[in-house]
């Protein structure tokens, strides 16, 4: 599987696919993906409604491909609780965490360098401990602002392939396919909340963006945390992975 060459009109397809056909076509990213990675393709699973419906379709196309969490000490201890059921069900869901201290106000004053320790660097020790060579998030072009730009296939670090099976799928249909499969979801949604993240940044929000609520009242606010626009690669790793490449080309 390569990163997608020829670009989709997203939101066409957002619009034009129905409900079914697009279960069909994420079941199909994930199929292809396992079948050319095997153990290598992995879950990433924040525990949010759209983590655990991917997750949901990663098990039907096989009860063996594994996932990670990445938490921080700032979750709410409803998330906290769910995490430790969903472990419970899955064992094969691994936890990542920062031990780094980091300060109470530091989501407040740098809320960037604030996810960078408590969220990128987990993912990044995650991709690089579980040997990952493709990572599949939950991620949806309808979520928000800073989304609408995404693939359904990326390679944003050399040699690793991000797949967004539910990129093109609208909220509604991502609670349809929850409540079809009745599949357990994070309490927080049942008080209001539509995206979840640290409690000290996240806040029930309404209107048409989702991610409102993330961050708000910073100038991060509706922003991403960073796993999905910065580097997960370690510059060794990188290295190894395209002097790798290079021999296997020079192999040929």
């Amino acid at each position: 599987m390569k990163a997608v060459e020829v670009v989709e009109d997203n939101q066409w397809l957002v619009e034009n696919l129905n409900f079914a056909e697009k279960i069909d076509r994420s079941l199909r990213l994930i199929r292809q993906a396992h079948e050319r990675f095997n153990a290598r393709l992995v879950v990433a699973n924040s525990l949010g409604k759209d983590s655990v419906t991917v997750w949901h379709l990663a098990k039907r196309v096989s009860p063996h491909i594994p996932g990670f969490i990445v938490t921080t000490r700032f979750k709410p201890p409803e998330t906290v609780e769910f995490m430790e059921q969903e472990v419970k069900r899955y064992p094969e869901l691994r936890i990542f965490s920062s031990d780094e201290p980091v300060s109470e106000d530091l989501c407040r004053t740098a809320p960037d360098r604030c996810c960078e320790i408590l969220k990128v660097r987990p993912t990044r020790q995650a991709i690089e401990e579980m040997n990952v060579a493709c990572w599949v998030t939950g991620l949806r072009c309808t979520e928000g602002r800073t989304r609408t730009d995404f693939r359904e296939i990326e390679e944003r670090d050399h040699g690793l392939i991000k797949l967004n099976p539910i990129l093109l799928w609208k909220e509604r249909e991502v609670w349809q396919y929850l409540a079809i499969h009745r599949v357990p979801v994070n309490p927080l949604y049942e008080k209001g909340y539509r995206s979840l993240g640290c409690a000290p940044c996240t806040r029930i929000a309404t209107g048409p963006n989702e991610r409102a609520g993330r961050w708000a009242g910073t100038s991060k606010c509706g922003g991403e945390c960073g796993i999905h626009t910065r580097p997960l690669r370690s510059a060794v790793l990188a290295e190894a992975t395209i002097i790798g490449t290079q021999r296997g080309e020079m192999n040929e």
